[in-house]
């Protein structure tokens, strides 16, 4: 009888792919480091490389199967910034201190190799009656448009089909555990120009003052509450993000000013409503005004949420056995690529401490990467049960 395979060390893993230079939307070898394990051990691995984006699919088990787990992450990174503020190199994977140090060493790359390694060793040692699908991209801190959304399309072309999903992000704030996300708000932008005529700022009537008119309207906008939260989302929030003009002249009203909005929006509204909203304020104010408005509108995601049931309890228990915390189900912070897969199965998210995530000096605790992959094990052998 051949003896069990070594099981997959996670932090040797993560450090790996943390040599990867991996910054979006370079693949730098850490997509190929996966499929070769991958297929290795049995999975069945298809590059789904759309418009230079790198992405990976994996399946271990029949097409089709009864019931198939997924688990999707990334393994791009943002930039290091300013190289010489890390005390570490931000690509060696060096373990000192107890941590693990380097640019995606908990924004995901821990993540993606706690997954693989307990779906490695989860086929190897008791194989399940079903498949697990895992889905990881290059492309998650770029624009998403060719990551998550190009493999679910390629997904849906080639019968391919997950019946619950999780997402490998950072989800914990203070300790592992403490934390796991149902759900996540909509993202929407707004970027509004303000048209009136340039004039003498000491003849004023001469002119059509496009600041006046946009400072009033993005008063109404930041002044009027959305809501006051919905059963599992906090209010939404409305944020000026930049007000400018370009102008250095002080005795002269400008023709042209532009300003932009960010949205962060619970399940009492959606992209459209909203942005039908805008264009009413808008509306209202170049009337007012004879100021003309231009709206140019992009929603990142739309919000969502997972009821609580039988999979978010399954991913609770398993967190709590492992653990010994009991995670908070949480719809807070900004978006992620659950916001693409929510439209193919149910999905909730879990992973590490995100308190080091795109900062200098980026790290995780070795001892947690060792723990997630057993959270990971134990959802998979409770959901196989």
């Amino acid at each position: 009888m051949p003896a069990p395979a070594k099981p997959v060390d996670p932090v040797r893993l993560t450090a790996e792919l943390i040599r990867c230079p991996s910054v979006t939307p370079d693949e730098a070898g850490a997509l190929v480091l996966l499929q070769d394990m991958l297929g290795g051990a049995g999975f069945e691995c298809h590059r789904v490389d759309r418009n230079g984006t790198p992405n990976l699919f994996a399946r271990w088990g029949r097409r089709g199967a009864n019931r198939t787990f997924g688990f999707n992450g990334h393994t791009d990174v943002v930039p290091v910034g300013d190289a010489a503020a890390w005390t570490r190199d931000p690509f060696g994977g060096e373990i000192a201190d107890g941590w693990l140090w380097g640019r995606g060493a908990t924004d995901m790359k821990s993540g993606v190799a706690a997954f693989v390694a307990a779906a490695i060793d989860f086929v190897g040692s008791t194989p399940p009656d079903g498949a697990i699908v895992l889905t990881i991209t290059g492309d998650e801190e770029g624009p998403g448009t060719d990551g998550t959304v190009a493999l679910l399309d390629w997904m849906q072309a080639h019968g391919e089909a997950m019946s619950t999903c999780l997402v490998g992000e950072p989800t914990s704030p203070e300790a592992l555990g403490d934390m796991m996300k149902i759900g996540r708000r909509g993202s929407m932008t707004c970027l509004i120009t303000a048209q009136g005529v340039q004039g003498h700022s000491a003849y004023p009537h001469r002119a059509k003052n496009p600041l006046h008119a946009l400072v009033r309207l993005l008063d109404r906008l930041a002044s009027h509450p959305l809501d006051q939260g919905t059963a599992h989302f906090d209010a939404s929030t409305l944020a000026i993000t930049t007000i400018d003009t370009g102008n250095s002249a002080t005795n002269v009203i400008p023709a042209r000013a532009r300003a932009g909005v960010n949205i962060r929006f619970n399940d009492a509204h959606s992209g459209t409503s909203l942005s039908d909203w805008l264009r009413a304020e808008a509306a209202s104010v170049g009337a007012e005004t004879g100021v003309a408005f231009t709206l140019d509108m992009s929603v990142a995601g739309e919000s969502f949420l997972t009821p609580p049931g039988e999979f978010t309890d399954l991913v609770a228990r398993a967190v709590a056995a492992e653990t010994g915390r009991t995670p908070v189900l949480s719809t807070s912070g900004g978006t992620s690529d659950a916001r693409f897969v929510k439209d193919h199965c149910p999905v909730v998210e879990f992973g590490l401490v995100g308190k080091t995530m795109h900062q200098v000096d980026e790290r995780v605790e070795v001892a947690q990467i060792g723990q997630l992959k057993s959270v990971y094990t134990r959802i998979l052998t409770d959901y196989f049960a």
